[in-house]
């Protein structure tokens, strides 16, 4: 049997209140904004969650986007020197990614990172989706992290390209809760996402039509796209993916279906390699690649 660790730890998110948003009837609960950012899949509609604050992203346009391959894409970043048999980087993605197949069903589990505080406002999503890797198609559902205007921020969204990243305000998301996420192919023009925090016993599921060609299935860490412009990566410091199917079974993940986020000509996000039943893996912040998870 899998061991699975899961932080319990729970940080208090912030709170801002914003005279614009509607009160909620909940007691103890208030509003905090992204003003003067645009974060695409994030609508201005309140959580309903007890003892949790509304989330919203007013002016702000958040989409995760496809893979930003770098140029070349087989390259190493200079500091990222020694890493071997990654078979990717990208400026907005890390992670794993499977291509080869067609692929119509995919889950994930992993536990909310917590963000560390920045000078500059900073972003992170954590997902699972289908599509995206090799073209401009994507499904995916997930987590976002931030840390903006001086405050630690997270959410639930789920997203179809090219629409923006949707709040799924029904949940309360913690940083170290454990999350589950499915996406599935019901074979009429329709996809069904669902979305769990175990942590707190909340459940998300949506059918939606989607019509990519499921060229690939990822499990992802990405910097998301603010205002169509790729967001400075939050310090989500690490999180694991663990464990992960794809079309009902074990991935088989391999270290060359991995791949490293570098910005401004710094790796930022680095995944480890396969764990050794290959149906998970961890992901850290800055350029050190982590040990595999146990399995």
């Amino acid at each position: 049997m899998k061991k699975r660790y899961i932080t319990t730890n729970v940080a208090v998110l912030a709170i801002l209140s914003v005279s614009a948003i509607p009160a909620t009837a909940m007691a103890s609960v208030t509003t905090y904004t992204h003003p003067g950012t645009a974060i695409t899949n994030l609508p201005s509609s309140p959580v309903t969650s007890a003892n949790h604050t509304d989330y919203t992203h007013p002016d702000v346009v958040i989409s995760n986007a496809p893979r930003q391959p770098l140029t070349p894409n087989s390259s190493l970043a200079p500091n990222a020197k020694g890493v071997l048999n990654y078979g990717w980087s990208a400026s907005n993605w890390s992670g794993y990614a499977v291509t080869g197949s067609t692929y119509n069903d995919i889950t994930g589990d992993w536990v909310v990172p917590t963000v560390s505080a920045t000078s500059k406002s900073t972003y992170s999503s954590t997902w699972i989706g289908i599509d995206g890797f090799n073209n401009s198609d994507l499904i995916q559902t997930g987590t976002e992290q931030d840390y903006v205007n001086g405050k630690a921020q997270y959410d639930a969204w789920w997203e179809i390209l090219p629409a923006a990243e949707t709040v799924i305000t029904t949940m309360a998301v913690y940083p170290g809760d454990h999350m589950t996420a499915h996406i599935h192919n019901n074979g009429n023009g329709t996809w069904t996402i669902t979305l769990n925090d175990t942590t707190r016993n909340e459940t998300f599921s949506t059918t939606k039509s989607y019509s990519g060609p499921g060229t690939s299935a990822e499990w992802i860490q990405e910097a998301p796209e603010i205002n169509g412009k790729i967001a400075t990566l939050a310090h989500y410091g690490e999180t694991t993916f663990d464990p992960d199917t794809v079309n009902g079974v074990n991935p088989g993940l391999t270290s060359s279906e991995s791949g490293y986020m570098v910005q401004n000509n710094v790796t930022v996000s680095v995944p480890s390699n396969p764990d050794s039943d290959t149906d998970g893996f961890n992901v850290e912040y800055g350029s050190t690649q982590p040990a595999p998870p146990q399995s």
